[in-house]
């Protein structure tokens, strides 16, 4: 199966530019050069996106691949495609990354175990409802990458073909 994504780098200190450059390469079997600009959100970090093309899975092998990786923030996308769904990947210093399947519209789809663990801790007292489905659907990690997107209107994509 072949799906369609896009990666967004949404800040990175100039340093680490070349190191990403190297693993999102390794992970689609081709060099890489991305195109980065400044990120006027957070001044001295540098930002890039682009299109990819390659087998389900691609997007959860670029967020791997860059997990983990302290003041670097990033969004990974995939489309579904016949026999998978969408996924989308998010990533902050702060919040570590979070994942969720994605249908064909674009909603965030919630597994049924998730949304009843949710309702057991908020039944127990552990947790608000409220906080736990905002949980679910990434809003903290919407929050916080917000101003990075907003910084990065009307940069150019490049699209790139994992060769197989």
């Amino acid at each position: 199966m072949t799906t369609r994504g896009v990666l967004y780098v949404h800040s990175a200190p100039r340093a680490m530019c070349p190191h990403v450059e190297w693993a999102v390469g390794s992970v689609l079997g081709v060099r890489v050069g991305l195109d980065w600009v400044r990120q006027p959100a957070a001044p001295g970090t540098w930002r890039s996106e682009f299109s990819w093309q390659g087998g389900t899975g691609t997007a959860s092998k670029l967020a791997s691949a860059l997990r983990g990786w302290d003041m670097l923030r990033f969004e990974v996308t995939a489309e579904p495609c016949p026999g998978a769904e969408g996924e989308r990947y998010s990533s902050t210093p702060a919040l570590g990354i979070f994942h969720a399947v994605t249908g064909m519209h674009g909603d965030i789809l919630v597994p049924e175990d998730r949304l009843r663990a949710a309702l057991t801790r908020s039944r127990r007292g552990e947790s608000v409802l409220e906080e736990e489905v905002s949980r679910l659907l990434g809003k903290p990690w919407d929050d916080e990458l917000e101003p990075f997107r907003y910084a990065g209107e009307g940069a150019p994509v490049r699209w790139l073909h994992q060769v197989v």
